[in-house]
């Protein structure tokens, strides 16, 4: 039996201002957005719909969620990451890693959502 791959099926990304934050990221990556709490904490789930793949994004506010560069680094899979670095500049991002072609051919880029919080998008 082979080993199995870890699934990623849920990523909570910290966030200071929950309505601010839910702008950015659905002009950024034109997703729909759901505003919820979760556990007492205010939440907003990006394209949840039973048609959408990959795992659920969940932008989360409160005390344990403090945004940062310094943490993980998720990468969001993107038709166009000059296309998605272009519109995260327009809402106010910052570019933290500029658009660069890996060996194994995929373009990746990395910048700053509304919050502070190293965000990674990529062409695969």
């Amino acid at each position: 039996m082979g080993a199995m791959r870890a699934r990623v099926t849920y990523v909570e990304v910290p966030v200071t201002d929950i309505h601010r934050a839910a702008a950015f990221y659905t002009n950024v990556f034109d997703v729909t957005s759901r505003h919820t709490v979760i556990d007492g904490h205010p939440a907003c789930l990006l394209d949840d719909t039973a048609e959408a793949e990959g795992a659920v994004i969940a932008l989360m506010q409160g005390a344990s969620y403090v945004p940062s560069v310094d943490g993980i680094r998720v990468y969001i899979s993107v038709p166009s990451v000059e296309g998605a670095l272009a519109r995260a500049i327009e809402n106010g991002s910052r570019e933290l890693y500029p658009p660069t072609k890996l060996a194994d051919g995929q373009v990746v880029a990395e910048f700053s959502d509304s919050e502070g919080n190293r965000i990674a998008v990529s062409d695969m």
